[in-house]
């Protein structure tokens, strides 16, 4: 067993009381005597004088709530107009399910039922309900915001401020996230791709036949927005964090803007050098608390 660390101040100056999380039981007997005397608040806790400290965390909006959204809008809608197409799905399969049969009875007396079913399961599969490959990409957009959720939580033992789907007053966008903390604020625009980023021979950066350049104009334009929401003289940093896709070097700069591995996000803002003391920290967090409002 490790030993305690010893009080660095005498022992006349050492505190009274005792520092331990505060029992369900001990809150509620706190809350039944808050009309009562001061020095009757304790009666009926099993503590003494408690010293109680709390890690108070920033949560405004739900992370990918917006895209979660997005997501089951799109589905419901495509889903809709699916089960509208129903009938002659239903009349196909049948259709398909009959001319299988014929042709398996012909091939062999008793194939025509298996290569019936076969012939049905098949066209079953084949005209089965499927979501757009856009819809899909509303899904994995809300996954990946998590995921970058789970790792900025990381940073809030250091002194930073972490706030999720926000939205932009005057304008549709939202903000995947806003952080801030000792090197700065933060805007991080979160996006799960699959395979690698390139550039073109022109310097451009491309996700496979898409160019970034319309996101990276995006996240500039989101972050200068809440720089002005803020009405704060510091300056609100744009981020692109990448999940799924190999990003060149693991993190980079294009048009202004930080494209990051979204794994090495956390590391690359701890190293960040500091400009911002704990009460700024928490007077810009404040300002954002008020000012802006969960996008979903």
């Amino acid at each position: 067993m490790s030993r305690s660390r010893p009080w660095p101040l005498d022992d006349d100056d050492r505190p009274s009381g005792s520092v331990r999380p505060l029992s369900q039981a001990d809150l509620q007997a706190i809350l039944a005597h808050l009309e009562d005397d001061p020095d009757q608040l304790l009666a009926g806790t099993s503590v003494d004088r408690p010293v109680v400290a709390v890690r108070v965390r920033a949560s405004v909006g739900c992370p990918g709530a917006s895209a979660q959204a997005a997501w089951r809008r799109a589905r419901a809608a495509e889903w809709a107009a699916w089960t509208r197409t129903l009938p002659w799905r239903l009349a196909i399969i049948v259709g398909i399910g009959v001319g299988g049969g014929v042709l398996g009875s012909l091939l062999a007396p008793r194939l025509g039922l298996t290569l019936s079913a076969l012939a049905v399961v098949a066209a079953g599969w084949g005209l089965r309900f499927k979501p757009s490959p856009d819809a899909l990409a509303w899904r994995r957009g809300a996954a990946g915001e998590r995921r970058t959720a789970r790792l900025l939580g990381s940073l809030e033992r250091q002194g930073w401020v972490v706030l999720h789907d926000l939205a932009v007053p005057g304008i549709r966008a939202n903000l995947d996230h806003l952080i801030i903390g000792p090197g700065g604020v933060f805007v991080i625009d979160s996006k799960q791709y699959r395979g690698r980023l390139h550039f073109d021979p022109s310097g451009r950066l491309w996700h496979g036949r898409y160019p970034l350049a319309p996101t990276l104009r995006a996240v500039s334009f989101e972050a200068d927005r809440a720089a002005q929401v803020l009405a704060d003289p510091q300056v609100v940093v744009p981020i692109v964090a990448v999940h799924g896709a190999q990003v060149p070097w693991g993190k980079m700069v294009t048009q202004g803007v930080p494209v990051v591995s979204a794994r090495r996000l956390p590391s690359m803002l701890r190293a960040l050098p500091g400009v911002l003391g704990p009460e700024r920290v928490a007077t810009l967090a404040h300002q954002a608390r008020i000012r802006f409002r969960a996008a979903a």
